[in-house]
């Protein structure tokens, strides 16, 4: 199911047979971290990510993620991965009692860090692609990331107000 500008990722595969979407994991991205704007999620979730272009980009550049959406500061909603598909956001995780929470879930990266507050635009944003999600997948609950992968993971911080999601 593609709901957005699609730029597809090659860093997905098939959902496990007979597995149905149960949850909705929220994440944060920026790269280089703490800066906002620039192709560099994209290339990272397109293994385009050039590891010179900046000190940081060495360690993760040769990483293979992706997340079905990302939804920049200024609202643009991009997708990555069909909804239907496997996209590798989550790593090691558990939700539920469940391991291998890519097989059952859908990611959406907020382009943020989990210190600075998240804009307008991406809330009005993330609840519009809810809704869409919700329609094809019925009442899916949402965690982040944190929850998943505890200890191992912080996204999507404190600064995100779980309370203006609808």
């Amino acid at each position: 199911m593609i709901l957005a500008d699609f730029r597809p990722s090659p860093n997905f595969d098939e959902r496990p047979a007979g597995a149905t979407v149960d949850v909705i994991v929220i994440h944060n991205i920026s790269l280089p971290p703490g800066e906002f704007g620039g192709p560099h999620i994209e290339e990272l979730f397109q293994n385009r990510l050039h590891p010179g272009a900046h000190p940081y980009f060495a360690g993760i550049a040769a990483l293979k993620v992706s997340a079905h959406f990302l939804i920049r500061r200024d609202g643009e909603v991009i997708q990555f991965v069909d909804t239907d598909q496997r996209a590798w956001h989550a790593g090691v995780s558990s939700w539920n009692g469940r391991e291998r929470v890519n097989d059952f879930s859908i990611g959406i990266e907020m382009e943020g860090t989990d210190d600075r507050p998240f804009e307008d635009a991406q809330y009005a944003a993330l609840n519009a692609l809810l809704a869409k999600l919700r329609e094809r997948y019925g009442p899916v609950p949402l965690t982040g990331h944190s929850q998943i992968a505890p200890g191992r993971k912080t996204d999507p911080g404190p600064s995100f107000d779980w309370g203006r999601l609808g």
